[in-house]
């Protein structure tokens, strides 16, 4: 079995649930109380379409002031769980400047991401309709899914889906790379050939 290693930030506002989903998915728990965040960092080894991944998730801080701890996690992400909650419009309108900022710093527009609205156990409270949230994720070619990180629904689909989108990211990364040299090389032969003839 092949292993790989893949780390995964979590980005979002302050209060949408980063820290209880990250804690869910790893620990298989809820913590009701939580303190705010300013890093946090867990390891797993998972198993998803039976590749073995050390997975490392880095839980971001939402408030403003942590901005540069934040950026600094961004620079070494492999992929990204952009957090909002369902019962926030406040928290769903920082989704474009987190998926902005994430594209800004990794110099691409083209990441693995997931878009994620949290607290689905509260459908009574919502105030994000699932339309707006799914409108938003194509807008920057992001998955959509929507969670509780207090009953587990659809936790580990949205990092398993992540997972996957990291690693066909990396392949394609990979494969770029490998035909870039290739052509690099093939010019330098024809380059050597044509000094022969002279």
């Amino acid at each position: 079995m092949s292993q790989d290693k893949i780390i995964i930030v979590l980005v979002g506002s302050g209060s949408v649930g980063k820290s209880c989903t990250a804690l869910r998915y790893i620990q298989s728990k809820f913590v009701e109380d939580y303190d705010p965040t300013i890093e946090e960092s867990y390891r797993k080894m998972v198993i998803v379409d039976q590749i073995a991944t050390m997975l490392e998730v880095i839980d971001t801080a939402g408030q403003e002031e942590y901005r540069s701890v934040r950026d600094k996690n961004l620079k070494i992400g492999d992929g990204f769980l952009v957090v909002y909650s369902i019962i926030s419009t406040e928290s769903f309108l920082q989704i474009s400047s987190l998926h902005q900022a994430i594209s800004q710093i990794k110099s691409s527009k083209n990441f693995p991401t997931v878009t994620t609205g949290n607290k689905l156990d509260l459908e009574k409270q919502r105030e994000v309709p699932k339309k707006d949230g799914e409108k938003i994720a194509e807008k920057f070619s992001s998955s959509f899914i929507e969670i509780s990180a207090k009953t587990g629904q659809f936790v580990n689909d949205a990092f398993e889906e992540l997972i996957r989108k990291i690693r066909k990211f990396k392949e394609s990364e990979s494969n770029n790379h490998n035909r870039i040299n290739t052509n690099t090389s093939q010019k330098q032969k024809k380059k050597r050939l044509r000094c022969s003839i002279l």
